[in-house]
């Protein structure tokens, strides 16, 4: 009962991971030092997309599946629980090259924007 627990928190770590990969640029409106957590992590997302690579956790989970008596399954996560959302057919290289190139251009365009704002002076007093 362990094993499948642990794989499903895999799980919605890979989801987190993935949503900070594309959209925690945004946090950099909030303080400019999440650039230093936010721009490897959407450089990593896009790097495995665009080279057809799987990521660390789509392993792991599998193991800890394996482990817990449960079904494994090849591919990557993206292919597993995204794409049947988004595509009614399976991952191919071509929307995978695409997400990655989506992950990275969104995050550089954003950091562009975000760098170009005029800081806003705190108040004090």
């Amino acid at each position: 009962m362990l094993y499948p627990l642990l794989a499903d928190m895999v799980v919605f770590w890979h989801v987190g991971f993935i949503l900070f990969a594309a959209l925690g640029g945004l946090l950099i409106l909030r303080s400019r030092w999440w650039v230093w957590i936010h721009a490897p992590a959407f450089l990593w997302a896009g790097f495995i997309e665009l080279t057809g690579g799987i990521c660390p956790l789509t392993p792991l989970e599998n193991r800890l599946r394996a482990l817990g008596g449960g079904e494994t399954y090849g591919g990557d996560f993206i292919d597993r629980y995204l794409i049947p959302l988004l595509y009614p057919e399976s991952l191919t290289r071509e929307i995978q090259i695409v997400l990655g190139l989506f992950v990275i251009l969104l995050n550089i365009g954003l950091y562009a924007w975000l760098w170009r704002r005029p800081q806003q002076k705190r108040k004090t007093g």
